[in-house]
């Protein structure tokens, strides 16, 4: 797939050349740190992580490492101001997950790391994530939308058209494998990202408590937001 180039203008500076590009292996650690500034329903979590990395090893690395070709990340010359993760086959990817990227990690954070210090870090309940029951995969949504994704933009390249860019290029791969249908979650406390999806052509499949599961129906031609 070829790159497109954009050029979203920064606050007190001139446009920047941005290109929507397949991952590469060097994109990672600019991936880990949009995870980290944009991991709290969208704005910084720097300050709720002793670990910066808990964020990005639960949302954003194991994606690319499962399967590189469903990533897309967004860079100019200052490096990854966004991305796109996604897995065609949930319940296979999270066996995957549990097997080769959660049992390892598992050594690095102990189980006893699960427990809330009361000093209003997160850390804890990503250890949580990584020692939390194996999902069984059986979920009738796996079934008719099977895919699901992640996608986060830091500010500076947010308003520029980033996010549709990042979105077509995963669904015109996810179309060309044949997959059926997308899913994804939206925490309730990020109503933008919600209309963003909205507008793609997601549906609303649910509510939850923490917030709505959004469905695409990847077989028709109208949910690319192009």
């Amino acid at each position: 797939m070829t790159a497109e180039p954009t050029t979203p203008r920064t606050p007190g500076g001139p446009p920047k050349s941005v290109r929507v590009r397949p991952y590469q292996p060097f994109d990672l650690p600019g991936m880990y740190r949009v995870c980290l500034l944009t991991g709290d329903s969208g704005r910084d979590a720097g300050a709720l992580y002793h670990d910066p990395d808990l964020l990005g090893h639960v949302y954003a690395g194991p994606y690319p490492a499962a399967d590189p070709g469903l990533t897309f990340v967004a860079a100019d010359a200052s490096g990854v101001l966004g991305y796109v993760v996604a897995t065609a086959d949930s319940a296979a990817y999270e066996r995957w997950r549990e097997d080769h990227w959660y049992a390892p990690l598992r050594l690095r954070h102990p189980e006893s790391l699960a427990v809330d210090p009361g000093d209003g870090s997160r850390d804890w309940q990503r250890v949580a994530q990584l020692h939390g029951t194996p999902l069984r995969g059986d979920d009738p949504l796996y079934e008719t939308h099977p895919a699901h994704l992640h996608i986060d933009i830091l500010p500076r390249g947010q308003g520029a058209g980033l996010g549709r860019r990042l979105m077509s290029a995963l669904l015109e791969e996810l179309r060309e494998r044949g997959v059926r249908g997308l899913h994804l979650g939206v925490g309730s406390g990020n109503p933008g990202a919600r209309a963003f999806y909205l507008a793609l052509g997601f549906a609303e499949a649910e509510r939850r408590e923490w917030g709505s599961v959004m469905v695409m129906d990847l077989r028709e031609r109208g949910g690319s937001g192009r």
